[in-house]
């Protein structure tokens, strides 16, 4: 089955769950298993592809989110109208850090960028009169005629919101998919190589960091505007960098620069971790040891192990068959 096949499939069959009538639970848990991948693929962007680690990711779905929440529910405005402008100001921001965090390289860059986190986590914390700080913001609505939309359709909000979930998935599946098969996309793997090797093939580097910035933030928000609209609460936390590693742990398990693994790892690790919410913060416990499993056996994570596995049982292609030498051939070599 062909790749873009399988990816149908799996589109198809999350479509149809709403239909079978889950309860809300098991539908809010996929709104944010979807929410966590789209956010993962914004990583996997600046990670996977360009190979730069950016631990201010958090810092953007924050900002995506409380610019939609704020644009919503102190400015009056359309969920629809406030969600592309609170994508636009992450990608913005995004471009503002890469004008200065792309002049660092290395563990200087991840340092830089986790204290541009920090700071984004602390405004949104202490600006009161915007963000609400501690209270955060409360109220947010849910998008203009989603549930009505929903209850033609024979479903509850809830279903209305995975559904706005599972669009807004596939949407950031196909830009990505379609941005690394790309030029633009084939120069941030050749720059994930080394810088000096991309500039040797005519890569303006920086300017290509800076886009890819720009993307992976603007992902970033879009999951953060998702996020703001279908919790209806906000606050701080969600933004810090705790939420960063949390995102790079659900990529490194699903697979760095594959196209499914944003999608795996969050989807194994947020449905583990919700079953074992009995256990609070004693599921680490098991989390640890999974993890150090993962890192021996599966360095590559989870896609990195299947196509290894697929690739030990594919049988080596057919030698060609012995063809008889050319007449001419064999009387030039004997004389």
């Amino acid at each position: 089955m062909k790749g873009w096949m399988w990816w149908v499939a799996v589109f198809v069959l999350a479509a149809l769950v709403p239909l079978f009538g889950p309860s809300g639970y098991v539908l809010d848990i996929g709104v944010n298993i979807m929410i966590y991948a789209i956010l993962a693929y914004g990583l996997n962007v600046l990670l996977g592809y360009t190979g730069q680690l950016p631990l201010a990711h958090a810092g953007f779905f924050g900002i995506g989110a409380y610019a939609t929440g704020i644009l919503t529910l102190k400015m009056g405005w359309s969920f629809w109208l406030a969600w592309p402008v609170a994508v636009a100001i992450s990608a913005v921001a995004g471009l503002l850090l890469g004008l200065v965090a792309f002049r660092t390289k290395g563990d200087t860059f991840a340092i830089f960028t986790l204290g541009v986190g920090v700071i984004i986590m602390l405004v949104i914390n202490k600006w009161d009169a915007l963000t609400g700080g501690n209270d955060g913001l409360n109220g947010i609505m849910p998008p203009a005629g989603l549930e009505a939309l929903s209850k033609s359709v024979g479903l509850k909000l809830s279903g209305g919101f995975y559904y706005l979930a599972l669009i807004s998935l596939a949407l950031t599946v196909i830009a990505v998919a379609r941005t690394r098969g790309s030029v633009f996309g084939r120069s941030l793997i050749a720059i994930r190589g080394g810088d000096d090797l991309a500039r040797s093939a005519g890569i303006d580097v920086y300017s290509h960091k800076l886009r890819a910035m720009m993307l992976s933030t603007a992902i970033a928000g879009f999951a953060g505007g998702l996020y703001a609209t279908s919790l209806g609460f906000l606050g701080s936390a969600a933004t810090g960098p705790i939420q960063t590693f949390t995102i790079l742990l659900y990529l490194l398990v699903g697979g760095l620069g594959t196209l499914a693994g944003p999608l795996l790892g969050p989807a194994l690790m947020y449905t583990l971790a919700q079953n074992l919410k009995g256990l609070q913060d004693y599921q680490y416990i098991v989390f640890g040891p999974l993890l150090v499993l993962l890192i021996m056996f599966a360095p590559q994570g989870l896609v990195g192990l299947w196509h290894r596995l697929t690739a030990r049982r594919t049988p080596p292609p057919a030698a060609p068959p012995n063809q008889k030498p050319n007449q001419k051939e064999v009387t030039s070599a004997g004389s």
